[in-house]
């Protein structure tokens, strides 16, 4: 009996089985988010005829992309040469822009303009500065029909004359290793026209300057050498501190990027001018030639120095203005090309 009991308090008091617990419900697939794509209208800036219209473009599509697609249709138009823009009388806008994030609806208009053919930046330099370099030296190693056959290939007695030969061709070869090895240029293109209008201005200012330098009448500055050798260091100094500031601006740029970004001294000592100037590469080249012009003494050198002063004068402002715009808390203190003045 005693066993039975205890057998039966056992099985009364064992405890329940556990139920397994419930699986959690699955959550329902989360919908996808409904894509809006674009409708997009090209029309021409001149005669208001409608081009193209482009149907389901991503919202996320580029003024580039936009450009892509016109260029299957009109292959003659390369990205490089279009110009598209919102309204008639608006800047066009960059390769980079994002559809959805332009002030258009769902139905854009695009306004096309042809910029006619373009050419690298980079062979705009490079044929810029070459020109000039070849140009001086037809005149240093007097070539004939440039002065009296009794002075063909004949050799200047004044030191100067070779001196100034070998600082204007150290400045066009160093501009040409720059463009190779060091500039990285944002811009792409440039219309075709325009390198007929630069290398104009260089090569004729380059024949000018080297006809009276290389003279056979040519007279050496009024202090001698002295004045000479002021002229040459200002220069070297000027070439030198050039160089520095295209090494810093690229620098600041990584491969392929168009983020803009403050440029602030390094501890380069030629670049501490940036506490001063937005633009110190224009102050350096400016100098460059006030030494060329002081060491040559030369009329034609001290007028093309005059209009680069005043053509970079303009360019420097335009990109002090730019930093303004862009950066809020750009340095008051910079000037545009020159400390505290202009």
């Amino acid at each position: 009996m005693d066993l039975l009991a205890l057998e039966a308090k056992n099985a009364n008091g064992a405890e329940p089985e556990k139920k397994p617990a419930p699986r959690p419900k699955p959550k329902p697939p989360k919908k996808a988010k409904r894509i809006v794509y674009f409708e997009v209208e090209i029309v021409d800036l001149k005669t208001k005829e409608k081009l193209l219209l482009l149907d389901k473009v991503e919202p996320t599509a580029t003024v580039l992309d936009i450009k892509a697609l016109f260029h299957k249709s009109y292959p003659k138009w390369y990205p490089a040469r279009q110009s598209l823009r919102l309204d008639p009388k608006a800047k066009s806008l960059r390769d980079e822009d994002i559809l959805q994030t332009l002030p258009v609806g769902t139905t854009a208009s695009f306004y096309f303009s042809d910029l006619g053919p373009q050419v690298t930046w980079g062979t705009v330099f490079l044929t810029e500065c070459a020109g000039p370099l070849i140009i001086y030296l037809m005149f240093y190693f007097r070539l004939p029909f440039i002065y009296s056959p009794k002075y063909d290939f004949t050799s200047s007695k004044h030191w100067v004359v070779h001196l100034a030969c070998m600082c204007h061709s150290f400045h066009y070869i160093k501009r040409i290793l720059e463009t190779l090895f060091v500039h990285r240029i944002s811009h792409g293109t440039m219309p075709l026209r325009n390198i007929f209008k630069n290398c104009g201005y260089y090569w004729c200012s380059a024949a000018w300057m080297a006809y009276y330098i290389n003279h056979p009448l040519y007279t050496t500055p009024y202090y001698g050498m002295q004045q000479v050798h002021m002229g040459l260091y200002i220069f070297l100094f000027c070439q030198v501190g050039n160089f520095s500031i295209h090494v810093a601006l690229r620098n600041l740029k990584s491969p392929g990027s168009k983020a803009k970004k403050i440029p602030y001294p390094t501890k380069n000592p030629f670049t501490w001018i940036f506490w001063l100037v937005s633009c110190p590469n224009y102050t350096y080249e400016l100098g460059s030639w006030i030494g060329f012009t002081v060491m040559t003494q030369c009329v034609p050198v001290a007028f093309f120095t005059l209009v680069a002063f005043i053509q970079m004068t303009v360019w420097a402002k335009g990109k002090h203005r730019s930093y303004l715009k862009e950066f809020r808390d750009y340095p008051t203190l910079r000037s545009s090309i020159l400390p505290f003045i202009l």
